[in-house]
């Protein structure tokens, strides 16, 4: 399936600096941002995922946030149906659709031909029974056995992705890892894809930063709202909610350090799926120009007037 469309992405991993480079490189462009953030869609779930502001959104168009409540199960397939939708209207009124965030599942689900296996939410609710009861460990065991690959793939304490991986199982009977289109790298579109790159240090500097900002700026308060109103399972894994969701009481220093101990493994795992694209070219966020240098990158890739 090829669609005739352009369409440019800034990823990296979190706390990099891709949305303040984005709206500088969107308005370079006439560009409008499409979030590729899995926690962003939901709504009320602002200060833990470093959700771009009103002041922001009026700057440049942004699409994919605040879409679903955090109550909603939305998978990997919904969202890629919705950004390519947005991909569509974007550029069929003659502006640049720019994919934005750190989630490489969701980037190579909007731009790649990836297929999607069936859902069953009677084996799904089962599984997610089992995980409540026994842990995320005792079915990451199970999966281990069944597909050593997705096993390693998939860490023993993604409770979303464990169940995932063994509802496709039990439904198709095959491997979850058996879905050869993911080995490869085509887009559907004609694509361009700027990578953020810091050196480790300055990026965990960073991380320990906007940690200390989601905290002084009312992330127990928000994750206490969100609580409230039930959060789904892929909601309560966010990076920050889950921490506290999981630490009642606990006091905040050691909250704060659970986080961006948690933050950092993730930072790590995001820059080591983006480096195994080899369509990305990196650019170092630490330089004045890199805004130029990204801007004039995706004109000559995308061949943009």
């Amino acid at each position: 399936m090829i669609v005739p469309y352009k369409v440019g992405a800034i990823v990296g991993a979190t706390a990099v600096g891709k949305s303040d480079l984005a709206v500088a490189v969107a308005g370079e462009l006439d560009a409008e941002i499409v979030s590729i953030d899995s926690m962003q869609i939901y709504r009320g779930m602002d200060i833990g995922t470093a959700k771009p502001d009103e002041k922001t959104r009026a700057a440049i168009p942004h699409h994919l946030l605040d879409v679903f409540e955090p109550t909603d199960d939305v998978s990997v397939a919904d969202f890629q149906g919705l950004a390519r939708a947005a991909i569509a209207d974007i550029t069929e009124r003659g502006h640049l659709p720019l994919l934005v965030g750190g989630s490489g599942l969701y980037h190579r689900a909007v731009v790649d031909d990836l297929r999607f296996p069936p859902r069953s939410p009677e084996v799904r609710s089962a599984l997610e029974a089992e995980i409540e009861e026994s842990g995320s460990a005792a079915l990451h065991d199970r999966l281990r056995e069944l597909d050593p690959v997705a096993a390693e793939r998939i860490e023993s304490h993604n409770s979303r992705r464990i169940v995932r991986a063994l509802e496709v199982i039990q439904v198709t009977g095959k491997r979850f890892s058996a879905n050869d289109s993911w080995d490869r790298y085509e887009s559907i579109y004609t694509l361009g894809v700027a990578g953020l790159t810091r050196p480790r240090e300055a990026l965990f500097e960073r991380i320990e930063r906007r940690v200390d900002a989601m905290l002084d700026g009312g992330l127990l308060d928000e994750v206490e709202r969100l609580e409230q109103r039930s959060p789904n399972l892929m909601a309560r894994q966010a990076l920050g909610y889950r921490q506290i969701l999981e630490s009642p009481g606990v006091p905040r220093p050691e909250l704060r350090e659970a986080i961006v101990r948690a933050t950092k493994r993730f930072a790590r795992r995001q820059e080591s799926w983006f480096r195994s694209d080899p369509r990305i070219v990196w650019f170092d966020a630490e330089r004045e120009d890199t805004a130029t240098e990204v801007v004039a990158f995706l004109r000559a890739s995308l061949a943009l007037t």
